[in-house]
């Protein structure tokens, strides 16, 4: 259960809620959007939403962050983020299409390894220089270079 569903139980609002426990609306709002993390809060600030919710400082450490993909105005279907990418970025990924077409068919192919190296170089290149945003920088790494984004990244 997260703090969305905890809310819904217990027919609040995230401005109910702030009202009732003193935590900044901006705070409660982040945390049920998955902005901010329970985790990284003040012991302060846990407390005052388990008195406002009526339960223990304990149920709210073990809320799980929100769903991203059930949150509000985000589509499930995130392929948008390959939408409008410089020609050089578009080039790399057909040929890194193409690769994976190739070795997934069996083929030997002895030009995977430049053809993913390219991409990443220009994926990175257009995170760094702005062209792109990060998060269409990971969609494009989990999608055609099949890296698992870890915690931390």
């Amino acid at each position: 259960m997260d703090l969305n569903q905890m809310l819904d139980e217990k027919n609040m609002t995230k401005y109910s809620l702030s009202k009732a426990s003193g935590v900044p609306k901006t705070t409660v709002i982040d945390i049920c959007a998955g902005r901010s993390s329970i985790d990284r809060c003040s012991a302060k600030t846990v407390q005052q939403l388990a008195r406002a919710l009526g339960c223990t400082m304990e149920e709210i450490m073990q809320l799980d962050p929100p769903n991203e993909q059930l949150s509000p105005g985000l589509p499930k279907d995130k392929s948008y983020l390959e939408c409008g990418l410089p020609g050089f970025l578009q080039e790399s990924l057909n040929a890194m299409k193409a690769a994976w077409k190739k070795v997934d068919n069996g083929e030997k192919y002895l030009r995977i390894d430049c053809d993913y190296c390219n991409l990443q170089s220009d994926i990175n290149s257009a995170e760094v220089n702005g062209i792109i945003s990060s998060d269409q920088a990971w969609y494009l790494r989990e999608k055609y270079l099949r890296i698992e984004r870890g915690e931390n990244s």
